[in-house]
């Protein structure tokens, strides 16, 4: 247990930065699954929802601090590229 009373504040911070990050970062791998599982039963109308939906939560990811930009860029580009080239 901390000491000082900032080190506890900071044990409080980190734990609420904690469960934000795991909260955008948890939403960014459900959305990038969907779009996966929607590309591999073949559903073309579904996988570009799906991908919509990826992008937004990807770059919230981004934008909060979980991933780096170029993370983000090669995730968007992997998954649109898997719906292009769908039948």
């Amino acid at each position: 247990m901390p000491n000082m009373k900032n080190a506890e504040k900071r044990v409080l911070v980190n734990a609420k930065k904690e469960e934000n990050n795991n909260k955008y970062e948890a939403s960014m791998k459900n959305s990038i699954k969907k779009v996966e599982k929607a590309v591999a039963s073949k559903n073309k109308e579904e996988a570009k929802d799906a991908l919509k939906s990826a992008i937004k939560n990807i770059d919230k990811a981004v934008k909060n601090g979980v991933t780096s930009k170029n993370t983000c860029a090669r995730n968007k580009s992997r998954l649109t590229k898997k719906v292009n080239e769908m039948e």
